[in-house]
């Protein structure tokens, strides 16, 4: 019986931080639901002219654009360019470059 509340006792012991972890994420703001709001708007939805058929169209179309307009401003901008995919050799002779053998 000892065994069994230990073992109890050890599981809700190393179940705790899990518990934690997942309250991690905050809600949105009032403030960042108007400004994704207005994203989608300026991406061409028009909450005021959608109809039920074509709603989940038109909302996914506007999320679509909105998606790779943040992708295109994420992108690499530090101004170094990309990273270099040649390969080079040192330390040896260039063929022909030795007259004396």
């Amino acid at each position: 019986m000892k065994s069994l509340i230990k073992a109890v006792a050890l599981v809700v012991v190393l179940a705790a931080p899990v518990a934690s972890f997942a309250q991690s994420e905050q809600p949105l703001t009032r403030a960042e639901v108007k400004a994704q709001l207005k994203q989608v708007e300026q991406a061409g939805y028009n909450p005021g002219a959608s109809d039920d058929a074509s709603y989940p169209a038109d909302i996914q179309a506007a999320e679509a654009r909105v998606a790779a307009q943040n992708a295109t401003a994420q992108a690499d901008t530090t101004g170094y360019g990309t990273t270099a995919t040649g390969s080079s050799q040192a330390g040896g002779n260039a063929a022909g470059a030795n007259p004396g053998q």
